[in-house]
């Protein structure tokens, strides 16, 4: 049997980092004497998770078009900077169900869209190269040319599907869309969990094998449904 899992989401919070960077690119953009709304985390969460547009969380914040437009535009280069990925938490119930799989001898993959330097620094932070040897990770390269989260995520799907030995009872968790379609392409039972960036009106539409709160009770139905 065989689990691969997405990273950011059913493993790791991203909230606060969203969250800080979305105050610091409002505080760029803004005009010294400019009133602007800044959005509560929850607020904020929630537009993040029901797939809102950059352009529109700025509007809402109380930036003009224009604004909202340059607001993206840092935000997207700023996100993902290696000095905010400190900001990052494991969910709590995460790092049980990991030693849950290692424990009962499953395969364990994580497969992400994150780079391999964003990686490691997340795995030397909270010590999760434990559960995921070298060989057993499938992340984009420091240098690799972005095409598209859905089209990078299939393809590493299909890199892992030609690395690994054929095994009928392989599954994946993700968070989003992204996830879902990757494993639906390669013919992957797929669970998607709420912990991470999407909501479950976002998940549902995508018709995942089951939705669940977390990694941890997609582990528990993983193993409730294990084919022989």
């Amino acid at each position: 049997m065989r689990i691969i899992t997405d990273f950011d989401g059913p493993i790791m919070d991203l909230s606060d980092r969203y969250y800080h960077v979305y105050q610091l690119c409002l505080a760029q953009v803004r005009e010294p004497d400019q009133s602007i709304n800044i959005l509560t985390k929850a607020e904020f969460w929630a537009d993040k998770r029901a797939k809102i547009s950059e352009q529109q969380v700025g509007i809402k914040s109380g930036l003009t078009a224009a604004q909202a437009e340059t607001f993206k535009q840092i935000r997207d280069q700023t996100a993902h900077q290696l000095q905010y990925l400190s900001l990052d938490r494991v969910v709590p119930s995460a790092i049980p169900a990991l030693e849950q799989i290692q424990a009962s001898g499953v395969e364990l993959i994580v497969m992400t869209l994150r780079r391999n330097c964003e990686l490691t620094v997340a795995f030397e932070q909270y010590g999760l190269d434990r559960f995921f040897p070298l060989d057993r990770r499938y992340c984009l390269g420091d240098n690799y040319h972005k095409q598209g989260d859905i089209k990078d995520k299939t393809q590493l799907m299909a890199q892992a599907l030609i690395d690994l030995k054929p095994d009928p009872n392989t599954w994946m968790i993700g968070d989003t869309e992204t996830d879902i379609i990757a494993a639906q392409t390669h013919g992957i039972r797929v669970v998607g969990v709420l912990s991470g960036i999407r909501d479950l009106d976002r998940l549902t539409q995508y018709q995942p094998d089951r939705i669940v709160d977390s990694l941890a009770t997609a582990i528990d139905f993983i193993f409730a449904n294990i084919k022989d």
